[in-house]
């Protein structure tokens, strides 16, 4: 079996370094480069034909973003991003995945060299998952500075995704709740779906496999796409109808009763599945707290994490919807949750919002035509 070709891109030789001794110390890859800028990685790209790249953002001659944004519209690859762990950082990672970067590493902003090599079974995982997956020609671009250059996403806003236009869910019940869950290529997953939901919908509660530290600010920028109102969970807080809730990177996120509100449990805890959060943790509060009233969205994703909960959230009867393998970045959780015999259907992520306002409206007896 051919070993994964990895080429590592790092202006730290001493990054460099350990990342090629990490992926070299792998049966089933090696790091056939390793580049100190873009341009040095451009022609080893161009030479070498590796499988996956890992990527730092700030990097010299090219901007990280820059050189990513060229990459994905020019010789789309998968890759691998290595983000400090700053709220800055975690603003310009989320516009790499944006831009078609497959998943990320947040590396420690001191003690770099000893935190990376606790990271190394992550980073290894990562680079597998990206050497599997769908990797599509990007079309976004970065927003251009006054002078011209691709800029950085804190100096310009994102340009607000074009939502199908809905008509109103009218008085739909509280009672509703929609859970979605999602691993790998699941933030600009959600964001498709998320984007094209109307302001009154019922609330929506999240579980995206993320680290601390980034789940803030996906938060926040989902808040200013979309027309209801996202954030990152907080312990105790009511669930509303027209807001969203993001499970903070770190802690399990559920849903329980209190009186007849719903409410938001944020917890820490053993990872489940190996992740914390865990998709599995929503889904089966889902099942146990909301019942025939919740449905349930399965997004792309490595792994099985919330297969066997979804099948129990369909069990006390909730409505589910599971991403296809053609729209998928990785066919994981879907493919399990189908498995499971969780899917009541198997729909392209463009279709999925669309149809899930389309059951909202039917159950609620309103007219499914939309305007």
């Amino acid at each position: 079996m051919a070993k994964i070709k990895v080429v590592v891109v790092d202006d730290s030789a001493l990054v460099r370094s350990i990342l090629s001794e990490i992926i070299n110390r792998q049966s089933d890859m090696e790091c056939i480069g390793a580049a100190a800028d873009p341009l040095l990685a451009r022609e080893m790209i161009r030479n070498l034909n590796p499988d996956v790249i890992t990527l730092d953002i700030e990097m010299p001659k090219m901007d990280g973003l820059d050189f990513l944004s060229r990459l994905m519209r020019l010789r789309p690859m998968p890759v691998v991003m290595v983000s400090t762990l700053t709220e800055r950082g975690a603003e310009v990672t989320l516009k790499a995945l944006e831009l078609g970067a497959v998943d990320f590493v947040a590396k420690p902003k001191i003690g770099v060299a000893d935190g990376i090599r606790l990271l190394a079974d992550d980073i290894t995982d990562k680079i597998r998952i990206a050497a599997k997956a769908h990797i599509r020609r990007s079309h976004a671009a970065l927003p251009a500075s006054p002078s011209g250059a691709a800029a950085h996403p804190s100096s310009a806003p994102p340009a607000p995704a074009k939502p199908v236009t809905m008509a109103s869910l009218g008085r739909l019940s509280t009672e509703k709740i929609i859970f979605i869950g999602a691993s790998t290529g699941g933030t600009e997953a959600t964001k498709d779906v998320l984007v094209n939901l109307p302001a009154d919908c019922p609330a929506v509660v999240i579980t995206q496999h993320m680290p601390p530290g980034f789940t803030k600010s996906y938060a926040a920028r989902l808040d200013g796409l979309c027309r209801i109102r996202v954030k990152e969970a907080q312990d105790g807080e009511r669930i509303l109808p027209g807001h969203g809730y993001i499970a903070p990177g770190g802690f399990h996120l559920s849903v329980e009763r209190s009186g007849a509100n719903y409410i938001a449990r944020v917890q820490d805890g053993e990872p489940v599945n190996r992740h914390k959060p865990s998709v599995e943790v929503l889904f089966h509060s889902a099942a146990r707290v909301v019942g025939p009233n919740a449905l349930g969205i399965m997004l792309t994703g490595m792994g099985a994490d919330g297969a066997k909960a979804m099948k129990v959230m369909k069990d006390a009867g909730s409505y589910n919807l599971v991403q296809d393998e053609a729209s998928c970045v990785v066919f994981g959780m879907p493919r399990e949750a189908i498995a499971a015999g969780a899917a009541d259907e198997v729909l392209p992520l463009s279709q999925i919002a669309t149809r899930l306002v389309e059951r909202l409206r039917s159950t609620a007896g309103i007219s499914v035509n939309r305007v």
